[in-house]
């Protein structure tokens, strides 16, 4: 794990040469707060990743409201 101190950000062109996809960098403060930087591909696979559980979890809610289907009727339903 990577933890630096935040004042590295003085210096920050070596501190994002050291972030890579699954290796973010994590800046801690005197304040109590946390950071991380990730690499701009890792942040768009968290934002899918996310997106993804939150529709997984409509459709879980949905089916539990509305009731299950079965395989056969989703594959009539799909027309296969």
């Amino acid at each position: 794990m990577n933890i630096k101190p935040i004042s590295v950000l003085e210096h920050y062109d070596s501190v994002l040469q050291e972030v890579s996809m699954g290796n973010p960098v994590y800046l801690t403060s005197g304040k109590g707060g946390d950071f991380a930087i990730v690499s701009r591909k890792e942040l768009e696979e968290l934002h899918a990743i996310k997106t993804l559980f939150s529709e997984i979890a409509k459709g879980e809610a949905s089916a539990r409201q509305e009731g299950w289907l079965s395989a056969d009727e989703v594959e009539e339903r799909l027309g296969i």
